[in-house]
């Protein structure tokens, strides 16, 4: 174990509680010094499960602060929900890297401290709710998830106003349980509502694609296919006018997380290799998401990647004479991906 332990005799006043059982801890990882443990085998055991991964991520907010007044009880809450966001951050990272169990360990701990700071039965615990139901969907722990995501729903109920990540989020882990249990029809409706919270912005072509999914299952690939077509066609709009902004700004400011980044690429590349593999390919549709993905890993700073797509746009674009602006823009974007590579 990396982390070494330090023996605390807890200030008067200050309840220190143990990260796994929650009971009194005089035990401290020395290194984040936000995290405590009555012995040194539930150190040993929540170090190998979760805290060896997270425990860079919380030295930042490892300032010690004073009790005994409202100015240090402020500290004190600030630190607590530093810790809360830093764990929902790293899970949402894991969950777009499909590490189902590292989600579940963190999510868990994520859930633990939002009671800390907001309550046992505030809505602050709706995407701690989320994210366990996620990991369980992904284990195959599919009544388990059910039983999380009806939490989350009655939270929502009981307070109005959530707002649109709350609720997109919601629908879709709603709609991800009902696919995986066979309920399409209620799977496509939850998909819907989610299409609808952002309805006239990008990000509702995650509710489409999902939808292809179920549609896939029903034997419905006519409709998948054109549903895949409004992705591909949402996406490479977006991304043409971040493109855009960079070029007239100058200032190339950062655009997408790194779970952001990881979830588009994998659905751009779910799409180009289904339109690949269609039984009539359309070579202008296949270039266009190539040209997507090499935009996608230039705005996340990957030049090598963005190269790559590149070249494979501007190899699928050959002989689309209608096609210029396209090709103009592939051509540009090569020569930016190269020019950060030299």
């Amino acid at each position: 174990m990396s982390a070494t332990i330090n023996l605390l005799a807890n200030p008067k006043g200050v309840k220190k509680l143990c990260e796994l059982c929650q009971k009194p801890a005089k035990r401290q990882c020395t290194k984040c010094l936000v995290t405590f443990y009555c012995n040194c085998d539930h150190q040993q055991t929540d170090w190998t499960s979760i805290h060896e991964k997270v425990c860079p991520l919380l030295v930042s907010i490892r300032a010690p602060a004073s009790f005994g007044t409202l100015q240090s009880d402020r500290e004190h809450h600030h630190k607590e929900t530093l810790k809360k966001k830093v764990l929902e951050i790293e899970a949402q990272r894991w969950v777009s890297k499909k590490r189902f169990q590292d989600v579940l360990l963190a999510a868990l701990l994520f859930r633990r401290w939002a009671i800390r700071v907001n309550g046992s039965c505030a809505a602050e615990l709706v995407p701690a709710y989320l994210l366990l139901a996620q990991a369980n969907i992904g284990l195959g722990s599919l009544s388990q998830a059910h039983e999380y995501l009806s939490k989350a729903e009655w939270t929502v109920m009981k307070t109005p106003g959530c707002s649109h990540t709350v609720l997109h989020q919601l629908h879709r882990t709603l709609g991800r349980l009902h696919a995986a249990t066979g309920k399409y029809t209620s799977a496509l409706t939850h998909f819907a509502n989610d299409v609808n919270v952002w309805f006239g912005q990008y990000v509702m072509s995650g509710g489409y694609f999902l939808m292809v999914d179920v549609f896939l299952k029903q034997n419905k690939p006519g409709i998948a296919h054109s549903l895949y077509t409004e992705v591909a066609n949402s996406w490479h709009a977006h991304l043409c006018k971040l493109i855009d902004g960079i070029s007239r700004s100058g200032t190339q400011p950062e655009c997408f997380d790194e779970a952001q980044c990881v979830e588009a690429d994998q659905m751009l590349r779910c799409i180009l290799e289904f339109e690949e593999q269609c039984v009539n390919p359309r070579p202008d549709q296949s270039a266009m998401l190539a040209h997507s993905l090499a935009m996608l890993w230039l705005l996340c700073n990957n030049y090598t990647k963005a190269l790559g797509y590149g070249k494979k746009a501007e190899v699928l674009i050959q002989g689309l004479n209608e096609q210029n602006t396209l090709r103009e823009s592939i051509h540009n974007l090569l020569q930016h991906a190269e020019k950060h590579l030299e």
